[in-house]
């Protein structure tokens, strides 16, 4: 039986002070979270054409990993994708940024928080690059830009991140996140005719 807006207010959970904020997409794109090298822009519906040619020119890169690449088949699936991103930041869902080289705003891939939980205070940290600025070290400095934003200003508790147990490039990004192991989730996903396990780690706001 779904609540009304009254009864969940009544229970606090239409506005709980332990809930997550979500700053306004304009001012962030005023004023993106940065680090030595890249910018985090929240995802715009005008980003739609310079996703699809970063997914476009890393198509074999990133469909061995990422189960939704098969789907992102035209110009105009991206451009949805881009407008999805602003209605689910709006709505509290999830904050997924566009990362910027910082000198020259070239688009160079997506971190994002999702599965935004409100109650629980805990998201998911997703993220990919297109593959000819892989190996630079550059989604590590934009992940921990993203989970300093997620643990200071959205007031988030606990982050989950998995990756593929063969996937050794995403698994060292995340080590170099201080993430802690909690388990294996076996054939967790079909990607590229195949099943993947998932490792599976979690930082939380009080970790060092």
């Amino acid at each position: 039986m779904k609540q009304s807006k009254a009864e969940r207010a009544s229970f606090g959970l239409e506005k709980s002070p332990q809930g997550l904020t979500f700053p306004a997409r304009a001012q962030l794109r005023r004023s993106p979270p940065a680090s030595g090298r890249t910018v985090l822009v929240p995802i715009d519906a005008g980003d739609g054409p310079e996703l699809w040619e970063a997914v476009e020119g890393s198509r074999w890169h990133l469909e061995r990993w990422l189960p939704w690449v098969p789907f992102n088949s035209s110009p105009e699936a991206s451009m949805r994708y881009a407008e999805a991103c602003t209605l689910d930041w709006d709505a509290g869902r999830a904050a997924r940024f566009a990362v910027r080289d910082r000198v020259t705003n070239e688009l160079l891939g997506v971190v994002g928080l999702d599965s935004c939980v409100h109650l629980h205070r805990a998201c998911e940290l997703g993220y990919w690059l297109r593959r000819e600025v892989t190996g630079r070290g550059l989604m590590t400095e934009a992940a921990q830009t993203c989970l300093d934003f997620a643990f200071q200003r959205m007031g988030v508790h606990r982050v989950r991140c998995a990756a593929a147990t063969d996937n050794a490039p995403s698994l060292r990004v995340i080590a170099r996140l201080n993430f802690h192991f909690e388990g294996i989730a076996r054939q967790a996903e079909w990607v590229g005719s195949r099943w993947l396990d998932h490792a599976l780690f979690a930082r939380l706001s009080s970790d060092e």
